[in-house]
């Protein structure tokens, strides 16, 4: 037996079973529904409660606080219906969400991006290939059943169809069970096991077409690479601005790349920003957060759309201070927290 959940103001239905959660539902059934780690510690999935009761398996106190609860708000990844619900969730699509499937993948290219992130270059199955929206994620599922998760650095029109392949940007965590192996031992040909896509974070055209402001930390930029391949591919001239933040020079690991694309599209302007320099790294640019320089250039962002991905502080901190003081509509802020498996193992609520 399962329950009913309605959500607005989308008009989709669909049924969540017993011991399933909304989201597990809404992710075996591809009804779009917004969400990030899918383990209650980034907030990505919260929604509003209009009718009906759920219990919540356990999560980071981050990600709902009490305030919201008692208001009604619901985490979808962490909420069991225990009736019929009715939900209110903005980011609902009505259509595009792809299929989640698991599937091989070979190591076809491993590159050393900076001292600390590798590029993965994973071969696909040319029969079946991975539908996705570029800023998407894939889990890889290790042998005893854990996950770790990374955003496709690819675009998927430029995937080759004879020969279907994702990037993907890993920073190594010292002691991380899957990055100590990507750095120390991991050699080409090898295969491993994928599912996905995952994820909401991707470009909104039916959100408007004003100007759009991409925030990065570290690897945050491998999913806004393949949306600025994806804009590229479809020859949007929109005008962006893409704000990359990192502690060192060295850990803006594309620079160039970067740069050759703005020379290619110059209504698309980059700023990186270095918040810990040394005097050898001889750095003239700007220095400090990104995000302070983001909202130092961007007053007002009424009729703007921000994409932010990285560090949850960093994406926490973005949405409440665009938000709250600089007039971007809360319907505008899309966001991927790059929780590691520390933020899913801390204290819950």
């Amino acid at each position: 037996m399962g329950y009913q959940v309605h959500i607005q103001p989308s008009g989709r239905q669909f049924e969540v079973l017993d011991g399933e959660t909304v989201l597990d539902a809404g992710i075996r059934l591809a009804i779009g529904l917004p969400y990030g780690c899918k383990d209650g510690a980034c907030g990505s999935c919260k929604c509003k409660k209009i009718s009906g009761e759920v219990t919540h398996r356990p999560y980071q106190a981050k990600a709902m606080s009490d305030e919201e609860l008692a208001a009604g708000m619901v985490l979808a990844c962490r909420a069991e219906p225990q009736s019929d619900l009715v939900l209110e969730s903005r980011q609902v699509t009505a259509a595009g969400a792809f299929p989640v499937r698991k599937m091989p993948a070979r190591v076809m290219g491993l590159t050393r991006l900076a001292d600390d992130v590798m590029q993965i270059s994973l071969q696909l199955p040319a029969n079946a290939p991975l539908q996705y929206h570029a800023g998407q994620y894939i889990d890889i599922l290790l042998a005893d059943g854990q996950r770790r998760s990374y955003s496709m650095a690819t675009a998927p029109q430029d995937v080759d169809a004879a020969q279907p392949r994702v990037d993907l940007h890993l920073r190594h965590m010292p002691g991380g069970k899957f990055t100590d192996h990507v750095f120390a031992s991991m050699k080409e040909k090898e295969i491993l096991r994928i599912e996905g896509p995952f994820g909401s974070f991707h470009l909104r055209e039916d959100a408007g077409q004003g100007p759009l402001l991409f925030l990065a930390s570290g690897t945050g930029f491998a999913p806004i690479k393949a949306m600025l391949e994806h804009m590229e591919h479809t020859g949007s001239q929109r005008h962006a601005v893409l704000y990359w933040g990192a502690r060192r020079p060295a850990n803006i690991y594309m620079h160039d790349w970067i740069t050759e694309y703005c020379t290619r599209h110059p209504q698309v302007r980059y700023v990186p920003v270095i918040s810990d320099a040394l005097p050898e790294d001889g750095w003239t640019g700007l220095s400090g957060l990104a995000l302070d320089v983001m909202l130092q250039e961007h007053p007002d962002m009424r009729d703007m759309q921000l994409y932010a991905c990285g560090a949850p502080a960093m994406v926490e901190a973005a949405q409440q201070r665009a938000v709250a003081d600089h007039q971007l509509p809360a319907e505008h802020f899309f966001a991927d927290a790059f929780t590691s498996l520390k933020d899913k193992i801390e204290p819950q609520a």
